[in-house]
Order: C-alpha cells, then structure tokens, then sequence
C-alpha cells in the first residue's frame, strides 16, 4: 500500500518539478544544518569517554575559595592523603601531569616530545590496554632512599640513580622506532636519567581528556612512573590532576562528602590551607572536559532546530497552497469513491518523498558542513578529530526527517480530511481553492518570523560581542610581533644559561628590521598561567589575608617589546635582572588592590614563588593591566619578575619587527642556531594569530548563527512572498474592481505590502517574548554586552521590517500592475 502511494507521489512531483525542487531543497537546508551541529553535539557532548566505564570517572579540582583560585591542581602530599582518606568511596585514584621536553631524534637534532608522568596505578584506573611489554608496577613508584650518612661529603661515592620506567605511546613508537618491538626493556636513546627504561607500548588511540583551561597535553608521547614523595614540611608543588573511578553504586555526593573529609583533615593539620580554605571539587571527567564549551553547543543545537523549523513551515505553507488548488481532484477522488483516510495517507506519503529526497540532499551538505566545521572550529574545542557522520549522527537524521515530513505534512492532509466534497465540486475556479486556508498560511508565516526573529537577535548579540571583544585593549600591542619557543639547550651553570640567553637576545636584535627582542614565561595568551600567593604586611600576622596573583618571569625590556603602558615607576633593566635583586613590576589592578589612593612604587608586598615561605620584594612599577589567558575575561591581578629572578631563562620569545612578523622566524632560527644548535625554536606564530584563537569560539558562534540566522531570514522572505503571491492570486478580481474604481496603483501596492508587514509584525511581537526568555541562556557567551541588549533588539527589528517590506514589495508591484480587464476577465 506504502509503496503505491510513494509511486504516485513521485509521478505527482514528477508532474510538478518546481515545486518538488524547490520543497526538497529547502527541507534539505534545514536538515543539513541540523545534522552538521548534531555530529558536533554528539561527539562533543553525547559520545562516551573512550575509557573503561567512563560514568565512573571523575577528576578531583583543588579550590582555594578564599583567593577566588579554582580548578587547580593538587601536591603529592595533599594526593596521598586524598587517597588514603576516600577509599570508601573509590576503587582507585590516580594521578597525572604533562609536559614537554627536547630529546635528541634519530640523526642528532633536536626534538619535542611530549611527556606525561603518572602514578603507577594509572593506566588501571583508566582502563587503558598495554599492547606491548608490561604497565607499571609499584615498585617503578617508589622514591629513592635517602642517602645514608657520609654520602652527601664531598667526595663521597654515589649511589646510582633509580631509573625511570617509561611506557610509549603507539603512534610515537611507530613514528620514532618504526614499531621495533626491541625497544621495549632498553633505554629511550638521548632521553636522559628522567626518560630511561621502556617497559612497554601503549594499544592505539589512547588519549588524555581534560578541558583546554587545564592546561594538559592531549597525547603525550612518553609516559613516565613518578616517583612521587611525601615532604610533610612543604606541600607548595602543585602539579598533580587526580582522577578517580568510583566504586559500583557510590553516587558523586558521597564520593564528594569523602573527599572533602579527607580535606578538611589537611585544613585542620595544616593552618595555611584553613586560611586559604582549601576545598576538592569532584566532577564527573566528562562533565569538566565539556563545560566550557555546553553552552555555545547547545545554543548553536537550538538555532538549527529554529532553522529546521522555519523549513518545515515554509514546505507546509507550500503544501498547503499546493492541497488548495489540488481541491478539486481530491473530491474528484473522493467522490469516485476514495476515503479520506486513504486521501490523507496519499498526501503524506508525498510529503514523506520530499523529505527522503531532502534528507538525501541535506546529509551531503551535513557532510560538506562537516569539512568546514572541522576547518573553522576553535582548536581546543574537546574531541573535535572524532566529529564525524556516524550511524548514530544518521539515526538523528532518519528520526528528524520523519518528525520534519509528520510536522509540515499533516497540516495539508489534515485539511483533504475536512474536505467538503459539495462546496469543493461547486466551486467554478482554482482561485476558490486558494482562498481557503489563508488563515493557516497566515498563521505558518507568523510562526516562521518569531522563529527566525530569534535567530536573528541571537546572531545580533554574537555580532555585538565581537565587535566589543575587538575594542577591547589586551594592554599590549600584538601587531608586528613573532612569538615563538626555545627549548632545550646545552646543559651548564646557571651563570652559562644566562650568558647564552644575553646573546641570543643581542642577535635578535641585531637582525635587519627586528626593533626589540624580549621573552618570558608563560606568555600572554598562550598558556600555562599559575598562581602565587601574595599579601600585604598585614597577612605576616594574618595568613587570611594572603590572595592569589597571575605571574610571568621577563627579560628587561618586555613592557617595551610589548608596549605596554607604564603608569608609575619604572620597568626593568639589566642590573635588575639579578636572583639578589628582590624587585618586582606589578600590574595597575594589584597596585589599586595592595594601595589604594597611594603611590605602590617603593612599597614592599610578601610573594612566595621561589621559597617555602613567603619573601618581601619591592615594587619598582606599575604598569596596565594584560590580558594574559583571554581577550573577554579580564582576569586577575598581575606579578612580574625578571627572568634571573629563579635562576632560568623565559623560553618564550617575542620579536617586535618593522614588517611581516613571520617573514622574520628563518633569520631567527638562524641566529639562534650560531649560538647554541641543540635549541628547538617551535610554536612559531604571529601573536595576532594568538589573539585570533583567543576570539576564536566567539568568532565561530557568532559565524555558524549569522549563517542560520542569514538563510532563515531568506526561508520567512521566501515563505512571505509565497503567502502574499497566492494572496494576490485570489484577489485578483477584488484587485480589478478597486482599479475600475479608480483605486490608484499605489494604494494597491500599500494594500499587499500592508498586509505583509501585519504578518510581520505579528512575528515579531512574538519573536521579542520568545527572544527575551531565550537569549538568557546565551549570557555565558557574550562579551560587554546584555542579552536584553535593546539596541540590538531594534536593530534586528528595522533588519527584518526591511525584509519584510521588500518580499511583501514584489508580489504588491505585480497587483498594481495588473490590468483591471484582465482581472475582471478572470
């Protein structure tokens, strides 16, 4: 039965190509969009973990609530005791860190790699297969014995160092050793005493998910056994993440009470961490891995469903102009003995054609949307190589295109159901059928202005917050700059390091059309910020008082480099950059906090960066506020030190240059290779590209909504002219006889574009409720703007009057034109 009626719907629409091209193409939009978003939504937020039951993973997030500093990570001590104090609740706990380091590749030069180091318990908890040799055991975690009596004497033999056991990931082994199985039991050619003994080789695809603000490698090549110790005297080295897997029925309030148990028996033993009220936060590990990123994707979710929407009501109004001139037919039919059951069933089976012909159509342009998504996405957008057009992104697509071919395909059919077969066999013109349901289509088209309105205020405050995000001043210059990284290098005294560091600074700015040469760690916008503890004379009495500060060790001449405004006092100069010298720049926002209404030059604030306990430096500037881990959020207080403040070189680097930035990185690398050839200078970019990846999340959502918004406001425009074309089209005799009348052509044109502009105006009345209750939910995406913004809420409306007035426009001109005897005629 099924298949006779799609052969007759094809013969229909075979009949009728315009109509059925123009319906399966505009279905096809709606559902490309949404199944290109859905593949984002899906492998973003609805794919499990790749590990072994992975609802039961969490991560654990060091909070030091009373200097506002969240999300950190943890000591050694303070996860040994974490550990220890929550086993009621935990089948295990493990613990990871990464990094990146030089090694020596195959012909000699240098190369990075990157590391994790692990707790032996790691890959367990995980789930994670060994393909090759062993996991760790406990024995590759246990720290070195202390060093008996007399060994420390000058002179004295050495023990020799415990090795450390490193696991390989397979992509590295492949990639380095070729998959040699022989490796496995030998020593990691040039990596050193922190990279020895290979014990074994990861199975593929093995990856590390946390969110991008945790700063952790993704991939590391080389995995190492820490071998972690217990300094009960100084818990000051946070470099841990803690994940943990819950026991089978343990619910996360529970896990949760256990390890704040075990936390606040760290408060009570240890008085610095009471003052700073140290808390653990337990997240479910996909929870914290997507959280950032929910909101946008789930917006992005909504403006395709407004979008598929919008489609499927402009296919209904078609449908339903389509059914009225189809009237006479169908009582034809039903007269010659056709039930309206089977008349309804017919008409959907039509509309189930144009939506399989459309969903064919639309997984192409989901596929080609893919592509482009894949190129255009911010890149630490989590698990972006996994967005695919999966089975169960398909199973999405059959379900839609289903739900999308009921929705505007019972309307019509709903209609033949109700058909009157007297009314309709009397009536003695096409025309009569159009004139009935004109308050359905009426109607369809109010819904599809409040739709898109929605989506045309939402891609207006996207627009409004990049605008505000690039006049915002990051309090630095980022034109005419190349950033790039050193690594690696000679080993030697700290006074070599320095020596080497000063020449390599000379030669760059020795290079034709480099104005200044500067580094420092980290670097804005790049990563890998951390915080300190600081406070005034008053926290020596009172630790309370002690609040957390962003930090960055730079080399005399950084402010300059960067062009950053000095407000008070001074920058740093070569005979500053000295470990005896305890001088520090600070930025205005700590100066105001430290000082208010007074002068912070010449004041001394307690820092603890290089030492146990805190030390007194003293202020010798002040300069503007950066914006060092993001362009919208301003961020906290600052701290500068120079580079020989803890006896290292900063190794990012910044060279101002007089043209093209990257035109400069060959020269450079050149340079740099004269002085010391086993430094690896990568991460080479511009630093406007580190200002565009800042943007970048809200330059994609801004970019994917104005696309949705921009082709929903093409569908209401379409979908208008259509309403007010067959409105024309009935009224064509009431049209001649107003024009016999002397009726103007002009009050004919107002007549059409009135009614058009009521339709929406209606939609937008409607749109503005909707939008208002909506765009709430996109507060978390918007930058120095309100989601009530009302002068985007005017813009938007004057836009899509415009719109309006010109669909409404083009069938009105067409009635003001016609010839009344010809109207009259008809």
């Amino acid at each position: 039965m099924w298949l006779r009626d799609l052969t007759f719907a094809a013969r229909a629409l075979r009949r009728s190509p315009v109509f059925a091209l123009t319906a399966a193409l505009t279905i096809a939009l709606g559902i490309g969009a949404s199944t290109a978003i859905f593949s984002v939504a899906n492998a973003v937020l609805l794919r499990p973990l790749p590990y072994k039951d992975p609802q039961q993973l969490v991560v654990l997030y060091a909070d030091l609530r009373a200097r506002n500093d969240t999300g950190m990570p943890i000591s050694s001590e303070n996860y040994t005791d974490l550990r220890n104090g929550s086993k009621g609740a935990f089948e295990d706990m493990a613990a990871v860190t990464t990094g990146r380091q030089i090694v020596p590749a195959a012909d000699g030069t240098p190369e990075q790699i990157r590391v994790g180091g692990v707790t032996t318990n790691f890959f367990r908890v995980m789930g994670a297969r060994i393909l090759l040799g062993r996991d760790f055991d406990e024995a590759d975690g246990t720290p070195a014995p202390a060093p008996p009596p007399g060994a420390t004497a000058p002179g004295a033999a050495q023990p020799p160092p415990l090795p450390t056991m490193a696991i390989l990931s397979y992509e590295f082994w492949q990639r380095r050793f070729g998959g040699d199985p022989a490796i496995v039991g030998k020593d990691l050619p040039g990596a050193g005493p922190r990279l020895q003994r290979v014990v074994g080789i990861l199975a593929p695809g093995f990856e590390l998910l946390f969110a991008p603000a945790d700063n952790m490698e993704t991939s590391p090549d080389v995995w190492t056994a820490q071998r972690l110790t217990y300094n009960n005297a100084n818990r000051n080295g946070y470099f841990l993440r803690p994940i943990g897997r819950l026991k089978a029925g343990v619910t996360l309030e529970r896990a949760q009470a256990e390890v704040e148990s075990a936390a606040s028996q760290i408060r009570k033993d240890f008085p610095l961490y009471a003052t700073s009220r140290f808390y653990e936060r337990v997240e479910p590990m996909h929870k914290a891995l997507v959280q950032a990123v929910r909101p946008a994707i789930l917006a992005l979710m909504g403006a395709v469903m407004f979008l598929l929407l919008i489609a499927c009501a402009n296919v209904a109004n078609l449908l339903l102009v389509r059914a009225s001139l189809r009237r006479a037919e169908l009582a034809v039919r039903s007269a010659l003995g056709a039930g309206r059951w089977r008349i309804v069933q017919q008409m959907l089976a039509e509309a189930i054609l144009l939506t399989a012909i459309g969903a064919t159509i639309g997984v192409g342009l989901a596929w080609a949307g893919v592509q482009e998504l894949l190129a255009l996405a911010p890149a630490n957008l989590p698990r972006l190589s996994v967005i695919s057009i999966d089975p169960t992104v398909l199973v999405f697509t059959g379900a839609i295109s289903l739900g999308a071919a009921v929705l505007f395909g019972l309307t019509p059919a709903w209609g033949a159901f109700r058909l009157d077969l007297m009314n309709v066999l009397r009536g003695s013109s096409r025309v009569a059928g159009l004139s009935r349901g004109g308050l359905l289509r009426n109607a369809v088209v109010v819904a599809e202005v409040a739709l898109c309105f929605v989506l045309l205020i939402g891609s207006g405050l996207m627009f409004r917050s990049f605008v505000e995000l690039q006049r915002i001043n990051p309090g630095y210059d980022p034109g005419n700059i190349l950033t790039f990284q050193l690594l690696g290098g000679r080993p030697g005294p700290p006074a070599q390091r320095a020596a080497n560091t000063r020449a390599i600074q000379d030669a760059l700015r020795a290079i034709p059309g480099v104005q200044t040469a500067t580094a420092s760690f980290p670097f804005p916008l790049a990563g890998n910020f951390s915080t300190i503890r600081w406070g005034t004379e008053d926290a020596l009495a009172d630790n309370s008082k002690y609040q957390a500060v962003d930090w960055q060790l730079v080399r005399p001449g950084y402010f300059e480099a960067m062009r950053t405004p000095v407000i008070d006092g001074r920058t740093f100069t070569d005979a500053d950059n000295d470990p005896s010298r305890n001088v520090v720049v600070v930025d205005q926002f700590l100066a105001a906090k430290a000082f208010p209404n007074q002068s912070a030059v010449g004041k001394r604030i307690l820092i603890r960066v290089r030492t146990p306990e805190p030390e007194f430096v003293q202020i010798i500037g002040v300069v503007a506020h950066q914006r060092l881990t993001s362009i919208a959020e301003p961020g906290r207080e600052e701290v500068f030190f120079t580079d020989g403040f803890l006896g290292f070189g900063a190794p990012k680097w910044a060279l101002r240059t007089a043209g093209d930035p990257a035109s400069f990185a060959a020269r450079a690398r050149a340079e740099i290779a004269k002085i010391d050839s086993s430094l690896l200078m990568t991460d080479i970019a511009p630093m406007t590209t580190l200002v565009s990846r800042a943007q970048a999340h809200t330059r994609f959502t801004l970019m994917l909504i104005g696309v949705f918004a921009a082709i929903a406001a093409l569908l209401v425009g379409v979908g208008l002219y259509g309403v007010l074309s067959t409105v024309v089209r009935q009224r064509t005799a009431e049209i001649g006889v107003r024009m016999a009348l002397g009726a103007a052509p002009g009050r004919i044109l107002r007549l059409v574009v009135g009614q058009g502009l009521r339709l929406s105006v209606a939609g937008i009345i409607v749109g503005v409720v909707a939008a208002l209750a909506l765009t709430r939910l996109m507060t978390t995406m918007l930058v120095g703007v309100r989601a009530s913004d009302p002068a985007t809420f005017a813009a938007m409306t004057v836009v899509f009057l415009v719109i309006a007035a010109f669909s409404s426009w083009l069938p009105a001109w067409r009635a003001a034109t016609v010839d009344p005897t010809i109207a009259l005629r008809e």
